[in-house]
């Protein structure tokens, strides 16, 4: 895979896909700018070289062919406006493929900079339609992929786009390549021991990425919902805990996978329970083997939290995809905040997977003490898992 170095683009049109799929608030106001951030290192390289710049990037999931203001991407382009701090006014289409954007389009200047609409407004993107491929190719010289979160996704701005564009118009750009480089590495030659934490709430889109992990890693710990899946093919009583019931054989499988490969493998010992899924009522410690019938748990417990922080204290390698609890509720973030500080604390090679991990990381305050958050949860998974993505296939040479 080339990297944006690798290619001849001064001077030219590029287009950069990101990944600008940034939350907001109620009010529309952006709450984590990190993709956007994390973008500005090839846009700034192509400014450099006096390139025109095209930005495209998909903001959640639009109804194709309606253009509704809450899916606009106005607000990233105010704070873009305010990292890049150039000369020039950053200019926004209000279309994709249509005569403003293509009027916009070709009367760019060098170091200027243009953010199409969200792509998808348009069917074609997620369709990976060839002809809307072609459309936005019509506009660029150079291809660029940096949107690391999407790449495992087979749409067009991925997928076909790129096609169209032979191998001296198309790369990498600093951030895919520099994702790429890290999961790579790490998971082809890790120092040990290595420590895999595993949360989030369902064992069924992990499943592969721990059959993966149990031939790479020394010790696996698993929290979040997914973990009374483990507990209850264990013949412990859940309660209405969040279970996978079709995934218990499976689950037992992985757990016999571990003990053959002489892979320590961790549950929680206690959890925080309630009667319901909300902040309201009572809420209360039990042991994993004490849930009542009518309870559920909703966070890793204090002494599951100090078994794992010893597992933690050797670790030489830690990757950690999905939180220990329901830490959208300050009630349940408990356990997840604990974990993220542990896995801070630790004087390991600390590598987070995007999403709500990189979440939990950004709201316990441990970002810049992790070595490295992913900006893209499912593409980090896939990388775990060994499957090949659209996004990095469609770039190769």
């Amino acid at each position: 895979m080339q990297t944006i170095k690798d290619i001849e683009i001064d001077g030219k049109t590029v287009f950069i896909r990101c990944d600008f799929n940034v939350p907001k608030d109620e009010d529309g106001n952006i709450t984590d700018d990190r993709r956007i951030r994390g973008a500005l290192t090839t846009i700034r390289y192509c400014i450099d070289r006096d390139c025109k710049v095209i930005l495209a990037s998909h903001y959640e999931r639009p109804e194709p062919g309606k253009y509704e203001d809450k899916y606009s991407l106005k607000p990233v382009v105010q704070r873009l406006t305010r990292l890049l701090k150039i000369a020039e006014d950053i200019r926004l289409a209000s279309d994709v493929v249509g005569e403003d954007a293509k009027t916009k389009a070709a009367s760019l200047k060098g170091g200027e900079v243009l953010v199409l609409e969200n792509l998808r407004y348009e069917a074609g993107e997620t369709q990976n339609d060839s002809a809307f491929a072609k459309e936005l190719a019509s506009m660029a010289d150079i291809y660029i992929n940096d949107a690391f979160g999407a790449c495992h996704r087979a749409h067009a701005s991925i997928d076909a786009m790129p096609k169209v564009f032979d191998n001296k118009n198309k790369a990498a750009g600093f951030l895919l390549a520099k994702e790429v480089n890290f999961f790579d590495k790490t998971l082809e030659n890790p120092i040990r021991p290595f420590v895999a934490v595993v949360g989030g709430s369902k064992v069924s889109g992990k499943l592969e990425a721990l059959r993966q992990l149990l031939d790479k890693v020394d010790k696996v710990i698993i929290g979040g919902g997914m973990a009374f899946t483990f507990l209850k093919a264990q013949g412990y009583e859940i309660g209405n805990s969040l279970v996978e019931d079709d995934l218990l054989d499976e689950a037992r499988t992985i757990m016999i996978k571990a003990r053959k490969e002489g892979v320590k493998f961790y549950l929680p010992v206690d959890v925080v329970c309630a009667q319901k899924f909300s902040e309201e009522g009572v809420a209360k410690y039990l042991p994993s083997q004490e849930i009542p019938a009518d309870w559920m748990g909703l966070d890793i417990g204090p002494a599951s939290s100090r078994l794992f922080r010893e597992v933690l204290n050797d670790a030489q390698t830690i990757i950690w995809n999905g939180p220990m609890g329901v830490y959208e509720m300050d009630k349940y973030a408990k356990g997840s905040m604990k974990m993220s500080h542990d896995i801070a604390d630790t004087h390991a090679t600390t590598i987070v997977g995007g999403g709500d991990t990189a979440d939990v990381a950004q709201k316990a305050g441990d970002v810049d003490e992790m070595t490295f958050v992913s900006t893209g949860g499912g593409a980090s998974l896939n990388l775990i898992e060994g499957k090949k993505m659209p996004g990095i296939e469609a770039l190769k040479v």
